[in-house]
């Protein structure tokens, strides 16, 4: 009980830790990607901009990428006013939520310590740190790629359908956040199933479809909603 009680508050501390890495003088990154600004400014004041991730609040044209992690800021911006700092909290609070899914991840193979080193390498990587103080969708991206690898630790783990249902649903809403890149992990992802996973090939096989098909209805509702949409009443696709 005396480890686990110490495993848990150093990851409160590591996760604290983070937190304030990437929160503190979060408002010095300004307006960041003004381009991604403009459209959380957009989405906090029209919900169809908002659905879309529309550039400007009139709905004329969406940005280039498909619009999960504008939700996120635009919903930040109607909470706590336009301000820097509000567009850029999501990006803060899924860096906080990345290293915790990755420690769980390791942990899961390696124990505690190297979940707790693991989650650390990741806080205070340069690149991570300047990520999650920005406004790219790439913070939502790599915080779902990560939900997904978890997923699939447990599918292998434990064999449950659910598991790897899960990993194809956060790499669908990955796609929602920057398109084809979030498929990069899929052969990494379905090989290891299909080699590790505890079950007989036939069902994982099955499996390995029931992820797909979450995968697909995790990306194509939204795609499926512009497209039918009628084309005069929502901005064109950028």
């Amino acid at each position: 009980m005396t480890r686990i009680r110490a495993n848990r508050l150093a990851l409160a501390l590591l996760l604290l830790g983070t937190a304030l890495l990437y929160l503190i003088g979060l408002s010095r990154s300004g307006w960041a990607n003004p381009y991604y600004s403009a459209a959380a400014q957009a989405a906090s004041q029209s919900w169809k901009a908002l659905l879309f991730g529309s550039l400007d609040s009139a709905n004329f044209i969406t940005v280039d990428k498909t619009p999960a992690s504008l939700w996120l800021m635009g919903l930040s911006v109607r909470v706590f006013g336009l301000s820097s700092f509000a567009i850029l909290l999501p990006q803060a609070l899924c860096g906080v939520g990345a290293v915790a899914m990755l420690y769980a991840t390791v942990k899961r193979w390696a124990g505690a310590n190297a979940g707790l080193i693991a989650g650390t390498v990741l806080a205070l990587t340069p690149v991570a740190v300047l990520m999650f103080r920005f406004n790219n969708p790439d913070a939502l991206l790599v915080l779902l790629l990560i939900a997904g690898a978890y997923g699939v630790t447990r599918a292998i783990q434990s064999g449950q359908t659910r598991w790897l249902a899960l990993a194809g649903a956060c790499v669908g809403f990955a796609f929602l956040t920057k398109m084809l890149q979030a498929f990069l992990v899929l052969p990494a992802f379905g090989l290891v199933y299909l080699i590790a996973g505890p079950p007989k090939l036939g069902k994982r096989l099955v499996q390995l479809l029931v992820a797909f098909g979450a995968m697909i209805v995790a990306a194509g509702w939204w795609v499926a909603l512009a497209e039918l949409w009628p084309s005069g009443s929502r901005p064109y696709i950028g």
